[in-house]
């Protein structure tokens, strides 16, 4: 009785997994118990390539599911795919307020605001640009490389980090000309605005500890893209002698010294610009994009969407696709270069996303890869061993 009981339950329970709750859903990889659909990103390398069968299989919108495991923090439900540009537009782009909500958000608040509207200062650049060279800061970088290997010190680290920024920030104060309306960067518009709000008796809305807290935040994630984007592209042009030779002789050609490169020679080097667009498809840093929601009810794809589901906006596909990119494993910078030898615009290259909710450091970041990179390229040349392979 309690054996047939049991089968009952596992049976019911099976239904329910592989079909019921499926019901009224686009069509899309059946998903396991518990783990939804993600063995066959894990079985499947790279983890993307499993979206581009399922696209095939599927179609360019489809039903994903990360599984109970992955979702206890949103609850478990299904995530609407989106794997074309076509679709992209339509939906990210085109009809963007509908898709500009985020699954994990926090409480929006006075902070924040300030932060939206201060954020120009910072990609003007500022005190943290400046102590990047500074010897001071070498210890905090090669943190930086080893705090994801050694997790265990993660605390330590954070704390010898934490102990740069106050002092730093400390500094940065006793320079300021509170008087003065303009601020040169994002840091001293933060702590003017912490001056006037201390002098109406606020002191917990724009703390230290916040502005710490956000120093870190900015430069951790700025520096991790940026830093592995380069990363990558320098592996990539070791790694294609051809490349290498053919973006030399552009730079012989146009810079033809060793001359510091400005963004002002950025549009005579449509070679070298391919090379950074190519090394960007390539590498696909962010594979699986932040899960967006709907903030009303919407259609796609011929189906009612409710308000609250979540979108995932699957770049690494658009960037593989085949159709714009024949061959798409294949490392190949004359793909964007036109016949008349000119740098062509493909807008399936999305490295930074699309929509409202697409990078906001997209032009420092494409600022930051094109100077670094050709001004190294410019007096070096990098040779492939295989070790580095």
């Amino acid at each position: 009785m309690i054996l047939l009981l049991f089968f009952t339950i596992l049976l019911s329970w099976l239904f329910y997994e592989l079909y019921w709750k499926r019901r009224g859903y686009l069509d899309g990889p059946m998903p396991l118990p518990i783990v939804g659909n993600m063995m066959p990103i894990l079985k499947t390398k790279p983890g993307y390539e499993a979206f581009r069968q399922w696209t095939k299989e599927f179609g360019d919108v489809f039903t994903f599911w990360l599984g109970q495991f992955l979702t206890f923090l949103s609850g478990s439900k299904p995530y609407l795919v989106v794997t074309s540009y076509k679709r992209l537009k339509e939906t990210f782009i085109l009809d963007g307020d509908v898709y500009a909500d985020k699954v994990f958000k926090r409480r929006p608040s006075p902070l924040s605001r300030f932060m939206f509207n201060s954020l120009l200062r910072l990609l003007e650049g500022g005190y943290l640009e400046n102590q990047w060279k500074s010897c001071k800061f070498q210890r905090v970088r090669t943190y930086k490389i080893f705090m994801f290997t050694y997790i265990y010190r993660l605390a330590e680290f954070t704390v010898d980090f934490y102990k740069f920024f106050d002092k730093q920030i400390e500094e940065h104060r006793s320079k300021i000309d509170f008087d003065s309306e303009e601020s040169l960067d994002y840091a001293e518009a933060y702590l003017k605005e912490q001056y006037k709000k201390e002098a109406e008796g606020d002191h917990e809305l724009f703390s230290s500890k916040q502005l710490s807290n956000m120093c870190f935040d900015l430069w951790l994630a700025g520096l991790s893209t940026t830093h592995t984007t380069m990363t990558w592209i320098i592996a990539y042009i070791m790694n294609n002698p051809d490349v290498q030779k053919k973006m030399h002789k552009e730079l012989d050609e146009v810079i033809g010294s060793d001359r510091l490169i400005s963004t002002s020679d950025k549009n005579n080097l449509p070679y070298f610009n391919a090379v950074l667009n190519e090394s960007q498809r390539c590498a696909n840093i962010v594979p699986l994009n932040q899960i967006h929601c709907v903030t009303k009810d919407t259609v796609i794809n011929g189906m009612t969407v409710k308000k609250g589901t979540g979108i995932i906006p699957q770049i690494s596909t658009v960037l593989l696709d085949e159709k714009a990119f024949p061959d798409p494993y294949t490392f190949n910078p004359d793909r964007f270069i036109d016949e008349n030898g000119k740098l062509k615009k493909v807008d399936e290259l999305v490295p930074f996303s699309v929509g409202k909710r697409q990078c906001l450091g997209e032009g420092l970041a494409r600022m930051e890869l094109f100077l670094f990179i050709s001004n190294f390229f410019n007096r070096y040349q990098v040779k492939n061993l295989n070790y580095f392979k």
